[in-house]
């Protein structure tokens, strides 16, 4: 098994945070941006502001990074392309999406099961449209 590509994982992760980020953008920010503050408001907080989208960016570029370095992980064992890309992918979006989604956000009734649907099904295309760019570009030497 051939080492990490470091260079080119930071270079693919980034683009792959920045597709997701596009993804979230319009998603969160464009269709869902009512929902959001009204669920917001309904937990007596401030609408979102300026500093927390710079944060959620910032943590869409680690989504990125993560999802690339899975892929570079497992694309030995399952050889490379799209269908691995899916695989990290998914694994990412399982671990960092869905899961959290459902158990602080679903289950704890913090917002609307629509807003939690919506929000989780549009980080699922923002995972794998990120990771499936990324991987595209990623090479290991």
């Amino acid at each position: 098994m051939g080492k990490i590509n470091a260079a080119r994982w930071i270079l693919c992760g980034v683009i792959a945070g920045i597709i997701g980020d596009l993804v979230g953008t319009l998603v969160d920010g464009v269709l869902l941006a009512s929902s959001w503050n009204a669920g917001l408001q309904r937990l007596g907080q401030p609408a979102m502001g300026s500093t927390q989208i710079v944060e959620y960016n910032v943590v869409g570029i680690f989504v990125g990074l993560v999802a690339i370095w899975i892929y570079a992980a497992i694309r030995p064992r399952f050889g490379a392309g799209p269908k691995t890309a899916i695989y990290a992918g998914l694994a990412v979006w399982v671990v960092g999406f869905l899961l959290p989604n459902i158990s602080f956000m679903y289950v704890a009734h913090l917002y609307s099961r629509h807003l939690t649907l919506y929000t989780t099904l549009g980080d699922l295309v923002g995972c794998l449209l990120g990771t499936l760019v990324g991987a595209a570009l990623y090479k290991e030497a």
